[in-house]
């Protein structure tokens, strides 16, 4: 098959939805996967302007037995996956950690860090067996992943430990001709993004706007990072808005 195939998990909105469609727009085949088949669906019908080879999967990735159904429909329709953009994550209520319910926190890490892993680990089986062997993994990790914003334990724990599960998928998948890396996005425009423009937390206490940035720019960055020839890596990307306070945050 001349076409990669692709899967990206978190695919019905924000950054797994533009790029889905940037990816399909330069000839990959994407398989879309998410929690909600309508939103999936309304991206498919999206993508029709541009591309047929455009698949749907229904997925919890917090659930293992539910990312075994994914990765086996994958293997059935095509026998192959070429690159795996690990998209899907959640976040918690911005609340201090002794307010925080602990069910919001094995939620966190249940579908951003757990969820990845069971990506990951479906995504070796296949991409080490196959012929020729080989494939990209992209992890989405956060400007959290080194820099938190107030009350945000759950989710910057999890970006931290999404770092040492690149590191360890991309030196563990060396052998296998496996890349994998992790790009780091902070501000982009995604419904979920739209209230930095209108004020935020500070670590000082203040609140203040944000600068934010498209979000086409990150899904142009997933697409130069997966037409990267597999003797090719980029290990950590940081895509940001250039106002936003990342250096020098706190």
């Amino acid at each position: 098959m001349s076409k990669k195939i692709c899967l990206i998990t978190g695919a019905g909105s924000g950054i797994g939805k533009a790029s889905a469609l940037e990816l399909l727009k330069n000839d990959f085949i994407v398989i879309l996967s998410g929690r909600n088949l309508s939103k999936l669906e309304d991206v498919k019908k999206q993508a029709s302007e541009h591309s047929t080879n455009c698949y749907l999967h229904e997925v919890d990735v917090s659930n293992y037995e539910s990312v075994k159904e994914l990765f086996s429909f994958i293997i059935k329709k095509f026998n192959r996956l070429d690159l795996l953009f690990n998209n899907a994550g959640i976040g918690a209520p911005a609340i201090s950690i002794e307010d925080l319910p602990i069910e919001n926190w094995h939620s966190v890490v249940n579908t951003n860090l757990n969820g990845m892993l069971y990506c990951i680990k479906e995504a070796f089986k296949i991409m080490k067996e196959q012929s020729p062997s080989g494939g990209r993994i992209i992890n989405n990790g956060s400007v959290s992943a080194y820099a938190p914003r107030p009350n945000s334990f759950a989710y910057t724990a999890t970006k931290h430990a999404v770092t040492g599960l690149t590191k360890s998928a991309s030196l563990d998948g060396r052998k296998y001709n496996i890349a994998c890396s992790q790009i780091d996005i902070g501000n982009a425009l995604t419904d979920l993004a739209a209230k930095f423009k209108n004020g935020v937390p500070q670590a000082d206490g203040s609140i203040k706007a944000e600068s934010v940035m498209d979000v086409i720019h990150v899904a142009n960055a997933i697409v130069q990072i997966a037409k990267q020839p597999l003797d090719v890596n980029t290990q950590f990307m940081t895509i940001m808005a250039t106002k936003m306070p990342y250096i020098g945050r706190g």
